[in-house]
C-alpha cells in the first residue's frame, strides 16, 4: 500500500518512521487504496522553512520568466487532465466529467495568472510636485498559506495558487487529508513547469499543522475554504498573529422560481445544481423557493427528472457519485430522518440507495423533500449531500425576506421570465454571488468569488483582482532627480530577461 509523503523543497519527503498515517479511500467502494502521512509540527515548518528560503529569488525573478513558467504550467495542466481528473474521481468520488469540469474551472485561473503583467501594472503621475514624480507599485508578501477543502482538490487550491505564485510569493499549502494527492501531482507537474524548488511546497495533515501554518511568524497569509464554524477559527487564529486571512465557509443557497419563469428549465437547474458532485459544493441549490401557484408543478417536474439519475462509480458513466466517507454518508442520512420526522414532505427517499458500484460504497439516492419550513433543520443547517429542499412562498417579497434572513450570503438564483423582477432580485437579495436563470452563479477567473455574512471571514474574495490584491501589498513612491542620468550604447534589440 502506497504512503503519500509531502513535497517540500522540490521533493517529496522519506516516509517517517513515527509520522501519523490516516486512510485514502476510494468512496465508491470504500476500500482503502493508500495512507497519507499527517504531518508534525516540525513538517510543517520545515516547509515553511523552505518556502521562506524560496521567496527572495522568486521575488526578484522577472515577470517575464514567471509568466514562462505559468504558460508551460497550463500547458501541460491541460495535456494531462484526464490524469488530475482520474485522481479527483478516485478519492473524491465525483464522476469523471465532473472532475474534468473541476480541472477546467480551475485551468481558468492559471489563464488569469498568465496576464499578471497587465494585472499588476500600477499608476504614475508626472510633476506631481515640481520636478517630483509619484508612482505605485504592488509587491508580494512573501510565504502564503492555503488550506483547502476535500469537496474540490484541484480547483479550490488554483483560485489561489497561481496569483500567488505570478505574483511572487511562495505557497505552503495543506489539501484535506481525505482526498490528498490531487496536490502531489500538482506539486510535481510545477517541477515539469520550471518552477523552483521551495516555491510551492505540499504539506499534508489535520489541526496540527493548520494551527502551525496559522500561527508561524514567517507565513504571511492564509487562503482557506471550508465550513463556517472552521473559517471563523481559521480568520480569528490566523489574525491574532498578525496575518492577511481570507476564510471561505458555508452556505445555504436558495434558488427563487416564479410564475412566469420557465419551469422546465427551472427543474432542469434545480436537479443539476443540487445533485451535481453528490451535492457537496458550497454552490450547491439546497432550498428551492417556489411560489405557491407553481409549486406543485414545479416539485412534479423535478422529481420527473431525479428519478432518472444514475447514481455509482463515478467511473462508470453514472450521474452521481458516493459522498466522501461513511460517516458523512450516515450524517446526511441523519438529516433525512429529522426532516421525515418533522414534518417535511418526503417526494424521493435518498435512502433507499441502489449504486452501480462494487464494494460497499458511501451511497445516498437523490432526496427531494416539500412543505419545508425554516424552522426544520433540513433548512437551517448545511447538508452538504444531495438533499434539495422545497420551501413554498405567497410570492415574490416573501421569498426575498426568506433568502435574505438566512445566516449564510454565498451564492443564489431567480428563475424568472420578467426582466424587472430579475433586476429588483439583483439589487435586493443580500447574497455575494447571484445567478439570474443560472443556478451555480460560479464567476470567472477575472471576476472573484465569495459570499457575504457568515459565508466569508475578511474583506476580500478570492480570485480575480481581488485575489492579486489579496496577494500584493501597495506602496507608493516620491521621486525626485537632480541631474539628468546617461547610459551607455548598445544597438541590440532588448531582451525579456
Amino acid at each position: 500500500m502506497n504512503t503519500l509523503t509531502h513535497w517540500i523543497n522540490g521533493e517529496l519527503t522519506a516516509p517517517a518512521a513515527d509520522a501519523r498515517l490516516g486512510d485514502i479511500h476510494n468512496p465508491a467502494t470504500g476500500e482503502v487504496i493508500g495512507q497519507v502521512e499527517l504531518a508534525s509540527k516540525a513538517v510543517v515548518e520545515q516547509a515553511i522553512d523552505a518556502a521562506a528560503a524560496a521567496f527572495p529569488a522568486w521575488r526578484d525573478t522577472s515577470l517575464a520568466r514567471r509568466v514562462q513558467v505559468l504558460f508551460a504550467y497550463r500547458e501541460l495542466l491541460n495535456a494531462r487532465k484526464d490524469e488530475l481528473a482520474a485522481i479527483l474521481t478516485r478519492e473524491h468520488g465525483k464522476v469523471l466529467a465532473d472532475a474534468l469540469g473541476e480541472v477546467s474551472r480551475g485551468q481558468e485561473v492559471v489563464e488569469l495568472a498568465c496576464g499578471i503583467p497587465h494585472l499588476l501594472k500600477g499608476a504614475y503621475t508626472e510633476n506631481a510636485s515640481t520636478k517630483i514624480d509619484v508612482h505605485s507599485i504592488r509587491q508580494p508578501l512573501g510565504p502564503v498559506a492555503i488550506i483547502s477543502p476535500f469537496n474540490f482538490p484541484a480547483m479550490v487550491p488554483m483560485w489561489f495558487f497561481p496569483l500567488a505564485i505570478a505574483t511572487g510569493n511562495t505557497v505552503v499549502i495543506k489539501p484535506s487529508e481525505k482526498d490528498p494527492s490531487a496536490l502531489n501531482w500538482m506539486a510535481k507537474l510545477w517541477e515539469e513547469a520550471g518552477l523552483p524548488a521551495g516555491v510551492f511546497n505540499v504539506v499534508h495533515g489535520d489541526k496540527e499543522a493548520v494551527d502551525t501554518l496559522l500561527e508561524s511568524p514567517k507565513i504571511q497569509s492564509v487562503s482557506f475554504v471550508g465550513s463556517t464554524p472552521i473559517a471563523k477559527y481559521v480568520y480569528e487564529r490566523g489574525t491574532a498573529h498578525g496575518k492577511r486571512v481570507q476564510a471561505l465557509g458555508g452556505a445555504k443557497n436558495h434558488m427563487l422560481v416564479l410564475p412566469d419563469a420557465d419551469l422546465d428549465l427551472a427543474a432542469d437547474a434545480a436537479v443539476n445544481a443540487g445533485y451535481g458532485a453528490a451535492g457537496e459544493r458550497c454552490m450547491a441549490i439546497s432550498v428551492v423557493v417556489a411560489v405557491e401557484s407553481v409549486a406543485d408543478e414545479l416539485v412534479a417536474k423535478i422529481a420527473e427528472r431525479t428519478k432518472t439519475l444514475k447514481v455509482g462509480d463515478g467511473t462508470r458513466g453514472c450521474d452521481m457519485g458516493p459522498l466522501i466517507t461513511s460517516q458523512h454518508r450516515d450524517k446526511v442520512s441523519g438529516y433525512i430522518d429529522a426532516g421525515e420526522a418533522s414534518g417535511a414532505t418526503v417526494v424521493l427517499d435518498g435512502r433507499k440507495a441502489t449504486p452501480d458500484a462494487d464494494g460497499e460504497g458511501y451511497f445516498l439516492n437523490p432526496t427531494l423533500f416539500d412543505h419545508v419550513t425554516p424552522d426544520m433543520s433540513i433548512y437551517t443547517d448545511e447538508i452538504f449531500g444531495p438533499v434539495l429542499s422545497v420551501v413554498r412562498v405567497p410570492s415574490y417579497d416573501e421569498g426575498l425576506a426568506l433568502i435574505n434572513a438566512n445566516q449564510y450570503g454565498n451564492g443564489t438564483a431567480i428563475f424568472t421570465n420578467d426582466g424587472g423582477a430579475a433586476r429588483r432580485f439583483e439589487n435586493e437579495v443580500q447574497v455575494g454571488m447571484v445567478g439570474i436563470n443560472v443556478p451555480i452563479p460560479v464567476p470567472m477567473a477575472y471576476y472573484s468569488f465569495g459570499g457575504w455574512k457568515n459565508s466569508l471571514f475578511g474583506d476580500s474574495h478570492a480570485h480575480g483582482m481581488e485575489g492579486v490584491n489579496f496577494f500584493t501589498r501597495g506602496k507608493v513612491v516620491t521621486t525626485k532627480w537632480l541631474d539628468p542620468s546617461h547610459g551607455g550604447i548598445n544597438l541590440g534589440f532588448p531582451q525579456n530577461d
